[in-house]
């Protein structure tokens, strides 16, 4: 069986005066993340033009990865933080086969 990398990208726009928790809940998402097996990138990156939007650049060695870290308990805590400190959008994405 071959395991196809999954990425998702996720925008997080701070409500009013909820940046600075929303980026102190990002940072401390980041070793937990990473930890995980299957885990290949997490990355947090912050809008320079814009300083309440953070985006979040994640790769999974493929969707069971994806799978097993929806039920970590530190996604499942981060999950019931978002909607107090941001709106939030996310994608999940495949590699497209080129050549």
């Amino acid at each position: 069986m071959t395991q196809t990398p999954t990425k998702i990208i996720a925008i997080l726009t701070a409500h009013l005066g909820k940046a600075p928790e929303l980026r102190a809940l990002l940072i401390g998402m980041a070793p937990l993340c990473r930890a995980e097996p299957g885990n290949l990138r997490w990355d947090v990156w912050c809008d320079r033009a814009h300083g309440e939007r953070y985006i979040l650049d994640e790769l999974y060695l493929d969707a069971a990865a994806v799978e097993a870290h929806r039920i970590t308990p530190h996604y499942q805590a981060y999950l019931g933080k978002i909607p107090e400190l941001a709106e939030r959008t996310a994608w999940v994405l495949e590699t497209v086969a080129i050549g």
